[in-house]
């Protein structure tokens, strides 16, 4: 499902240029959970950018899906993503003057789906991750483990292949962190491609393999 090969990439910052990625080649099958673990600065960051679509790579290619996306324009990405990945970020990105069910309903708006199908997609999602009963509450009547429940409803109610997940644990308590990992296990059970982007060797250890990733190169990889 996702093939990068020889993914080179550089930014320039001042008079420095930095090589963030340095001819990284990753394979995830369909239905994998894998975790890309690596400090500040290895270029996890670089490299979730160009799996989820939100950059293209100097040098190398990216196939997803067998398409190769490395060479598409920004519209063409923006299609790519809105149809194939769903994104959980750290600090969940919610807005807050939406009510849960209306921030899963926005990317459908997005998309243009009509609106029977998006509220059906949209309650849905939210059931599935057990807030059937917080559609009309506010990100600030939620608790930390529910808002990121909410932004993992967002990123399923597309019906993504590909779940990609930045330090998604990052603003959790332990407790909360857990059940989190444990819906991600369950979606990745039911045939949802999961990335998981962490620094946490404890979290990178939940997922079925693992890449280690150091100065814009892979340095380590295995299975759990």
């Amino acid at each position: 499902m996702i093939r990068l090969e020889n993914i080179v990439k550089t930014y320039q910052m001042g008079e420095e240029i930095v090589h963030a990625l340095q001819g990284v080649s990753l394979h995830v099958p369909a239905g994998d959970m894998i975790a890309v673990i690596g400090p500040s600065g290895s270029g996890k960051s670089t490299l979730m950018n160009m799996i989820g679509c939100l950059d293209v790579p100097d040098e190398g290619q990216y196939l997803l899906d067998g398409q190769a996306v490395d060479c598409l324009d920004e519209d063409e990405l923006a299609q790519v993503r809105n149809r194939k990945i769903g994104f959980i970020f750290q600090q969940f990105n919610l807005l807050p003057k939406l009510t849960a069910f209306e921030n899963v309903e926005l990317p459908l708006i997005y998309r243009g789906m009509p609106p029977r199908e998006r509220r059906e997609k949209a309650e849905a999602a939210l059931h599935r991750v057990g807030l059937g009963d917080r559609l009309k509450h506010k990100p600030t009547q939620l608790s930390g483990g529910q808002q990121q429940r909410v932004a993992v409803a967002r990123a399923l109610a597309g019906d993504p292949p590909i779940i990609l997940a930045d330090e998604p644990t990052g603003a959790l308590d332990s407790k909360s962190g857990e059940v989190f990992m444990q819906a991600l296990r369950e979606l990745n059970e039911s045939g949802i491609t999961i990335v998981l982007i962490t620094h946490d060797m404890h979290i990178a250890q939940q997922a079925r393999h693992f890449v280690s990733i150091r100065d814009g190169l892979i340095v380590d990889r295995g299975v759990n």
